[in-house]
């Protein structure tokens, strides 16, 4: 990421109240007879939010105001936790090392990316996942767990993990993980009724994924 993102997180009590999900641009053509071409505009996904929903109290509010300000607005990107979609494996299960196949050793590379796959059919989905909560990473070697710092080091703003020795030929790299989804805000401007908002109106928050 650019210097124009603060490696913070959006305040968690109002993003556990959030919706969204991931989106996809998708083109569809109907043709005389009825059939279809359908093509991916995006390679990747991106997901929105609106954190709106999670705004329970004026404080709540005001915490929002303030992380608003900081990040001017759409200039800055920051971290935002999605509480349905935030670890390597359920939301419901701690990380383990052998969650994710990151890739595997050919002798000569030493850095590899985080990724999460979705799927096991047809045609997985590996999604690049490039802010992880350093703190919870696990690595292992062949289903050997390797220990941070000596075994490996994963840097929590781009989502590499590197080795001291790259791994040898047809070594399996796994990795598990929590993570959050790096986004920014999608307006310039905060529309707030107080008047409403006391009557139980919320307002708009709108996020978007800023894509790695």
């Amino acid at each position: 990421m650019p210097s124009d993102f603060h490696e913070v997180r959006f305040p968690l009590d109002v993003s556990l109240g959030s919706r969204g999900g991931p989106v996809r641009r998708t083109d569809i053509v109907t043709l005389a007879s009825g059939r279809e071409h359908r093509n991916s505009r995006w390679a990747h996904s991106r997901r929105r939010y609106d954190a709106g929903l999670g705004v329970r109290s004026i404080d709540a509010l005001h915490a929002v105001i303030a992380f608003f300000e900081e990040r001017r607005g759409r200039l800055i990107g920051f971290r935002f936790r999605d509480r349905t979609d935030w670890r390597s494996g359920p939301p419901s299960r701690l990380p383990t090392p052998l969650d994710q196949h990151i890739g595997t050793g050919d002798g000569a590379t030493r850095q590899f990316r985080l990724v999460k796959t979705y799927g096991t059919g047809q045609d997985p989905y590996r999604r690049i996942i490039a802010k992880p909560d350093g703190a919870t990473v696990r690595v292992a070697l062949d289903g050997v767990e390797q220990a941070p710092g000596p075994g490996f080091s994963c840097d929590p703003t781009t989502g590499l993990v590197s080795f001291p020795a790259p791994p040898a030929a047809g070594v399996a790299i796994t990795a598990g993980f929590a993570f959050d989804v790096p986004v920014r805000f999608d307006t310039d401007e905060l529309d707030i009724d107080l008047s409403a908002f006391d009557a139980g109106a919320i307002p708009q928050i709108p996020l978007i994924e800023i894509v790695p």
